[in-house]
């Protein structure tokens, strides 16, 4: 019953907050699914530009003033004529794990971490009094480590290769070939380092500011409805339910699991159970329990009976992985009583029945 719930333990189990919800309550909450974003969590920033990378496939041209020529194997066009510069293209390279190169009459040039045009100047500076008036071009025909990765309910997975414009984080589904669900039930869930955010994708397409710039090394995952509830109690029915990723209100949850058992049902004991962010117990906040990811167990305590608390539901907001509890009224509790006793009795008579 409901008084179970929220009856204080005697023994050493922690202490859980029971919050009743009313309309600041929901504020709250709401407030709190507004500031967590892509937009704060991957705030952006200038990207800095291209830098070579142990992988990436280089192909190095080198033009030489006449008539000196150091590299011999270059091959002249006629109707250029012999005052015209000539120029060696080198078979493409792997960036070596050590982050090399090999230039011939330049050695190992290091190029791991550096621009294009760093590596163009370094390969200058070692030719220099070798060949006339050299000049260097460096093209990158392979992008191995400024990439994003794309994945999940896309059109096709892939790596997405970043440019210095600054590809941004609908380029890359777009790339993709967009989802393979209705945009609505999508959930993209982003990963950069150690860090992990989800929004919903319509969410994203509404708010500019969540379309942020990509990095390289981010992951991109688009999630079909991974957001659920449990339903347990007296409800229609006990389960867990699936939810849009642009997420449903309790009133939305209370509809889905079935409403309230009229036969079983406490409507005063709708209980809903989740790990929440300590700031919104706000000054009421206890010594609590608390999560290795800094969350603490909290009981919202909704009673149905006083009708403006259907308003506070429409509006107070359902989070993944929560547990709603309809308790049982004490009626309830009382006809499971009797529906034991009525069992006992007619299976003793019946067995007196039998015996005589």
């Amino acid at each position: 019953m409901a008084r179970d719930v929220v009856a204080p333990r005697e023994d050493s189990t922690p202490y859980v907050q029971v919050v009743d919800v009313d309309q600041a309550v929901a504020a709250r909450a709401i407030s709190l699914e507004k500031k967590t974003g892509f937009a704060d969590t991957f705030p952006d920033q200038l990207i800095p530009g291209f830098r070579v990378g142990a992988g990436d496939v280089l192909e190095i041209s080198i033009w030489e003033a006449p008539p000196a020529t150091l590299f011999g194997s270059t091959v002249m066009d006629p109707r250029l004529g012999a005052s015209t510069s000539r120029v060696t293209t080198f078979p493409e390279q792997m960036v070596l794990l050590e982050g090399t190169i090999n230039i011939p009459f330049a050695g190992a040039v290091p190029v791991a971490g550096k621009t294009p045009q760093q590596i163009e100047t370094e390969i200058v500076r070692r030719l220099a009094g070798k060949a006339n008036q050299p000049q260097v071009l460096l093209r990158v025909t392979r992008n191995a480590t400024q990439n994003v990765t794309v994945v999940g309910e896309v059109g096709q997975s892939l790596r997405m290769p970043l440019t210095p414009k600054g590809e941004r984080l609908l380029d890359a589904i777009a790339a993709a070939g967009g989802v393979r669900q209705p945009v609505g039930k999508m959930t993209i869930q982003m990963t950069r380092g150690q860090a992990v955010h989800s929004m919903a994708l319509d969410s994203v397409i509404q708010d500019p500011r969540q379309n942020v710039l990509l990095r390289p090394g981010d992951v991109v995952t688009a999630l079909f409805q991974p957001l659920s509830f449990i339903s347990l109690g007296g409800t229609g029915k006990n389960e867990e339910v699936m939810f849009e990723a642009q997420g449903i209100t309790l009133a939305q949850a209370l509809a889905r699991a079935g409403g309230l058992n009229d036969s079983r049902a406490d409507a005063q004991g709708v209980f809903l159970f989740r790990f929440e962010d300590p700031s919104m117990l706000g000054e009421s906040q206890r010594s609590a329990p608390m999560t290795a990811d800094g969350k603490v167990p909290v009981i919202y305590r909704v009673d149905l009976k006083d009708p403006r608390s259907f308003f506070v539901a429409q509006g107070f907001p359902m989070r993944n992985k929560d547990v709603m509890y309809v308790a049982n009224a004490p009626v309830a509790e009382l006809q499971k009583f009797l529906n034991i006793l009525t069992s006992v009795v007619f299976t003793a008579r019946g067995l007196t029945d039998l015996g005589n």
